[in-house]
């Protein structure tokens, strides 16, 4: 689906649930080409989390996130009683938080390997979900570049990268949650190379002055999201797509938030270890 990465797998029937070859050879594509979209996937909470599981365990959504407590994040501009929210209501404010680049779970001690994101309710048009391939970035980084994240690490913040959106966002019981975090700037994926970890929550860079720290961030990021490095998916009704984490930075695009309803489901697996020796950032 691009020239990079990102494949669409055909004649999956996931209510009766793929064989074990056929699995093995879905894992396959994955750890290939970090973003799978399944078409005319019309399943329920059950099977997504049936499926999902069989990459690995799945995260428990955090307190503060529509879905808490689940292995779901309901992903939605609809209130408990079908009707679209107010543009100010935090629901709202965190579905335009998700606008940003990011991976998921970046602010945990050990952040999310992969996400699984099912289309239930889609807008007539925009709300879009856009994936940049971070090997290729990295693969394709000036060596000046290269040299200055080699062993370098960055805090991840989510109070920090919420309050981009507004101050108010985070309560300090979602603070207390998820402190911020060390994560190594480059991830070693073995055969499959190296890519760079970034994206919103990436607050600043340990060991820099911040406004120095900032200014690396910012640079590299813009680097990371030029076009050629970036597929957009269309959705349509029932997809379902599948991407990793540690090789792929996503954002939602805008879509009439206001008058459409969007409402999307989404598991997430749980990684197998931090990406530093010492994730957390010492008091």
């Amino acid at each position: 689906m691009h020239d990079l990465f990102a494949a669409e797998v055909r004649g999956l029937d996931l209510v009766a649930g793929p064989d074990g070859a056929t699995f093995e050879r879905i894992r396959d594509a994955f750890e290939r080409f970090s973003v799978l979209v399944f078409r005319d996937q019309d399943i329920d909470d059950e099977r997504q989390i049936r499926f999902s599981s069989r990459f690995g365990p799945l995260e428990t959504t955090k307190v503060g996130t529509n879905g808490a407590g689940s292995q779901l994040v309901v992903l939605s501009n609809l209130g408990a009683d079908g009707t679209i929210v107010p543009p100010t209501s935090r629901q709202m404010l965190n579905n335009r938080a998700n606008q940003f680049w990011h991976a998921d779970s970046s602010f945990k001690p050990v952040p999310a390997r992969a996400s699984m994101l099912s289309a239930r309710i889609i807008p007539s048009a925009g709300g879009d979900t856009q994936y940049c391939c971070m090997r290729a970035v990295y693969a394709d980084l000036p060596q000046r570049l290269k040299d200055a994240v080699e062993h370098r690490v960055a805090i991840h913040d989510y109070g920090w990268s919420r309050g981009r959106v507004d101050p108010e966002l985070v309560t300090e019981e979602e603070k207390r949650v998820v402190p911020p975090v060390r994560q190594a700037m480059v991830l070693d994926h073995g055969a499959c190379g190296r890519s760079l970890y970034l994206g919103a929550h990436a607050a600043r860079v340990e060991g820099m002055p911040e406004a120095e720290g900032r200014a690396l961030i910012d640079e590299l990021m813009a680097f990371a999201t030029q076009e050629r490095y970036v597929y957009s998916h269309q959705w349509r009704p029932h997809d379902l797509v599948l991407w990793d984490n540690r090789a792929v930075l996503h954002r939602a695009t805008p879509f009439g938030g206001s008058a459409e309803a969007r409402h999307m489901v989404r598991t997430t697996i749980a990684g197998d270890g931090p990406t530093v020796a010492v994730p957390h950032v010492a008091a």
